[in-house]
């Protein structure tokens, strides 16, 4: 019996505590604009920085809320900028304006 109180006190502070942690992930959640996740997977990743941002996601969310050209990703070249541009709902010629 004197092993019994110990394991539901654990239970229950178990159960207490991941009922805190889901309620803490939802008050504190981050909301991420799906089409700069879209974009982040269509460029190749190599977070090198030759388009002049911190890395491809930082890019991604360039190109969505800042308006940043569809074509500066240099490791992924003109397959990217076009993959980027279907994404982004850019028609083909406002795309061709960029290169």
């Amino acid at each position: 019996m004197e092993y019994i109180y110990p394991i539901l006190i654990f239970i229950a502070m178990g159960i207490l505590f991941g009922v805190l942690l889901v309620i803490v992930s939802k008050v504190f959640a981050v909301k991420v604009d799906e089409r700069a996740a879209e974009i982040t997977e269509k460029l190749p990743g190599a977070n090198c920085g030759a388009c002049g941002y911190a890395g491809c996601a930082d890019y991604a969310d360039a190109i969505v809320n800042k308006g940043a050209p569809m074509n500066a990703c240099v490791p992924g070249g003109a397959g990217a900028a076009s993959a980027i541009g279907g994404r982004a709902c850019r028609s083909r010629a406002a795309l061709q304006r960029h290169l």
